[in-house]
């Protein structure tokens, strides 16, 4: 099941890598404002160099966009881990309210 959320990229995160038994990895988390009242920010989570350099090269803090996304949680060591894993980042026009949601207009590299 993939949910979506439109809204404002706000921070975009320093890039994180490291490696693991399957080889090297690179990771970048960006925050969204939706602008509603509650629960308005979330933050996300991009897998894979390729698909984090084409975030960078399309994506700023400030852009409008709508992000279609998974939740997924890992457990480790007993305790319980959440993320939201963006997988298409589209550009999107300004959002004020829920009710005003424009329709989606791809960016010009969704991922």
């Amino acid at each position: 099941m993939s949910l979506k959320v439109k809204g404002s990229i706000t921070k975009v995160l320093p890039t994180q890598t490291g490696e693991s038994a399957k080889g090297e990895w690179k990771k970048l988390s960006f925050v969204v404002d939706t602008k509603e009242e509650y629960n308005n920010l979330y933050c996300f989570d991009i897998f894979g160099a390729e698909k984090v350099d084409d975030f960078l090269k399309y994506n700023k803090e400030g852009k409008d966009v709508e992000v279609d996304f998974n939740v997924r949680t890992n457990e480790y060591n007993g305790k319980y881990y959440t993320s939201l894993q963006a997988w298409k980042v589209f550009k999107s026009e300004p959002v004020t309210s829920k009710e005003q949601a424009p329709d989606r207009e791809p960016s010009d590299f969704p991922f």
